[in-house]
């Protein structure tokens, strides 16, 4: 038993980083082909699609700071529980937001092209998400040194 909880210690390390790459790339992708279809419909103003596409990508690098939060702690079977609990949890709370940020972003990307006034104030709901992260990355952090070395 103590060797299942070593390696779902060792799995709850490394979960903010691929769950964050993976909705980060997500995400990405989302906006990016909004952007790439805006330009296409645009006469000008494509750098700030293609800026805002990439504001998902922001997740995978909190999940490198929670999963060095983690990793100062040594896996065994007094702490794998822990380590597992906070690095699925926040990594899974990247994945999502890099998604649905990626949808906001999109939706806001086409609803600028008929309407550039409202680019702006329409990326609001984006940094929502983004604060939700934030959110995520500090309760990793206060959590993560909690756990005993």
């Amino acid at each position: 038993m103590n060797e299942f909880i070593v390696v779902l210690g060792w799995f709850g390390l490394y979960a903010p980083v691929a769950f964050g790459a993976i909705g980060s790339s997500w995400g990405c992708t989302l906006a990016g082909s909004a952007a790439i279809g805006a330009m296409l419909d645009s006469d000008g103003g494509y750098g700030r699609f293609v800026g805002v596409s990439l504001m998902p990508s922001s997740q995978v690098i909190y999940g490198i700071v929670i999963m060095f939060s983690l990793q100062r702690s040594s896996i065994d079977a007094a702490n794998g529980a822990a380590l597992f609990a906070i690095g699925v949890l926040s990594g899974a709370t990247m994945l999502l937001t890099g998604i649905r940020q990626g949808e906001v972003l999109a939706s806001a990307i086409n609803a600028s092209k008929a309407k550039p006034e409202i680019f702006g104030i329409s990326l609001a709901p984006a940094a929502v998400l983004e604060g939700f992260s934030v959110f995520a990355l500090v309760f990793a952090l206060v959590l993560a040194g909690s756990i005993p070395a």
